[in-house]
């Protein structure tokens, strides 16, 4: 695999992860521990395919499941639930991406950084456009919309084991999706502000 591909997967992985962090890390973890499309053994990072870390990704998504159906997403996402998560995204966007360049026998360590800012742009849109979606939608449709960013998280780390290229389409629609968020809420304040 050349550098190219070796930093799409990354990119894709960190993104994935950085979109909801556990489920599409048990998949990367599954795939990998499986040999198929990606491999972590040999590399400083084989942990990230040992069963122990994988039954700890599978804890995460329990307890987040459970907290999100007890609390609410709301208050889970606005309070230390939601940051906890936030940061074990980015901790795994920063190993995945480490990975993606371990595995190719890259230095594995700018990976690290690299995966941190992926991961920060996908959760960053993710919070963003589900917390707009979430205040247009009744109760009962609100709590569904986990379920679509787990989708989307697997989606696009599945998509980029198998064709690391996709993580590109993934990285410019999340960006596009994340300016559109921004600039809708600088129209609001700026219609706000005309109003005074």
């Amino acid at each position: 695999m050349t550098l190219f591909l070796a930093l799409c997967l990354g990119i894709g992985l960190a993104l994935g992860v950085g979109l909801r962090p556990f489920l599409p890390a048990l998949l990367i973890g599954a795939l990998a521990r499986g040999d198929i499309g990606i491999d972590f053994n040999g590399t400083d990072l084989s942990f990230l395919e040992q069963p122990v870390f994988l039954l700890a990704l599978l804890i995460g998504v329990i307890a987040l499941i459970g907290a999100e159906r007890r609390l609410g997403p709301d208050r889970v996402e606005a309070g230390p639930i939601g940051a906890a998560v936030g940061g074990i995204a980015l901790g795994l966007g920063a190993l995945y991406f480490a990975g993606a360049l371990a595995e190719e026998d890259y230095s594995w360590w700018p990976g690290l950084i690299a995966g941190i800012a992926f991961a920060g742009l996908a959760a960053a849109t993710a919070r963003l456009f589900f917390r707009r979606t979430r205040a247009r939608l009744d109760r009962d449709a609100a709590v569904a919309l986990p379920v679509y960013a787990e989708a989307a998280g697997v989606v696009v780390a599945g998509l980029a084991i198998l064709f690391p290229p996709l993580a590109l389409v993934a990285l410019a629609f999340l960006a596009w999706l994340l300016l559109g968020q921004r600039r809708r809420e600088g129209q609001k304040y700026a219609g706000l502000r005309v109003l005074r």
